[in-house]
């Protein structure tokens, strides 16, 4: 059963649930496709140094394959985003997958070492009682933060009855929306408003394609005949695995911008369009996102904090024209990078 939560513990949830900016960590290797630590603690210390409230570790970003046993990274890059990271107030999410004795027993490893929270990815085997009941189970291990992942990368489509069960469990603090679709996302919200979780599931934006206006917009739902409104208080996104340290700026600003403030709000919706854009570049939108993981990686190379955007899988590499499409980006929207604090931060980051 699930223990009463330490103060460290509770803190952390709190912060969660109030809101923050947490990247999707990758995995750094080396070019035989080895676990790099010292890369892999330069990422870690990038986040927390740009402002992160967090960070998501075994997740889609950080490649699913070292979740294989024969693979054997799940531990070891747990474990080393952990240390690097104590001593930080950083929120610690752990990805798990699989079956539900899988995922138990994942949650069980990230507990031991000090995570908060679990990223519950679908599992292709369970249909939607599965994985209510795969939720309820891990549950009892850490608080679940459910996630709605877009087919393309590996998800599938669910009902909006599975959010409200989902929503349902006292267990589940929060839910990671990221079906890039927008009649999907509006299915969970319907879902959270049904459970009458509106007022304390924390809401995170995965919509790498939509984040400033996840982020803005009020959500308004009607739900039982009444308007309520709930609202994404963060994001979890493997695109703010990049420029990490501008992210934590459009946080704010978009806190600013729901308190009221039009000016910020305009800027925001215009915003909005350019980091769809330099997403668009960096996730592979035109090819069916096979070039995401190396996308991301590409632009991390580019700053120094990786060696190579070496995957573990060899023929995860860029797909033709992505790498002129990521200078393209990079010429166009200044103003989203962070290179200047990079630069300045780099060697410290990987002493």
């Amino acid at each position: 059963m699930l223990t009463a939560p330490s103060p460290r513990h509770s803190a952390a949830l709190s912060r969660f649930r109030r809101g923050c900016v947490i990247p999707a960590h990758p995995l750094a290797l080396d070019e035989r496709r080895r676990l790099d630590e010292r890369r892999q603690r330069a990422l870690t210390r990038y986040y927390l140094a740009a402002g992160a409230g967090g960070i998501a570790v075994g997740v889609h970003t950080t490649q699913f394959a070292i979740h294989e046993p024969k693979v054997g990274l799940l531990a070891p890059v747990l474990e080393l985003a952990a240390e690097t990271a104590a001593g930080s107030d950083a929120v610690l999410v752990a990805g798990a997958c699989g079956p539900t004795a899988q995922a138990v027993a994942e949650a069980e490893l990230a507990a031991s070492l000090g995570y908060h929270l679990v990223l519950l990815s679908p599992d292709p085997s369970l249909d939607e009682d599965g994985l209510v009941e795969r939720a309820r189970a891990v549950g009892e291990v850490l608080p679940v933060v459910g996630f709605y992942l877009q087919p393309a990368v590996g998800g599938r489509d669910l009902s909006r009855g599975f959010w409200t069960r989902l929503a349902g469990l006292d267990s589940v603090v929060g839910i990671k929306v990221a079906p890039f679709d927008r009649y999907r996302t509006l299915d969970v919200l319907h879902g959270v408003c049904a459970a009458g979780r509106d007022s304390d599931l924390a809401l995170y934006t995965g919509n790498d394609d939509h984040i400033l206006a996840d982020l803005v917009a009020p959500h308004r739902v009607i739900s039982d005949g009444r308007p309520v409104e709930v609202e994404f208080v963060g994001g979890l996104l493997g695109q703010w695995a990049v420029w990490a340290r501008t992210a934590v700026s459009l946080l704010d600003e978009a806190r600013r911008a729901r308190a009221g403030d039009d000016a910020t709000l305009r800027r925001l919706l215009t915003l909005d369009g350019h980091l769809t854009d330099a997403n668009a570049a960096i996730f592979d939108a035109a090819n069916g996102y096979h070039g995401c993981i190396p996308g991301i990686q590409e632009v991390l190379r580019r700053q120094g904090l990786l060696a190579g955007r070496w995957c573990l899988d060899p023929a995860e590499e860029l797909s033709p024209g992505q790498s002129a499409e990521l200078d393209r980006v990079h010429r166009a929207y200044p103003h989203l990078r962070d290179d200047d604090f990079v630069a300045a931060h780099l060697d410290e980051w990987l002493a």
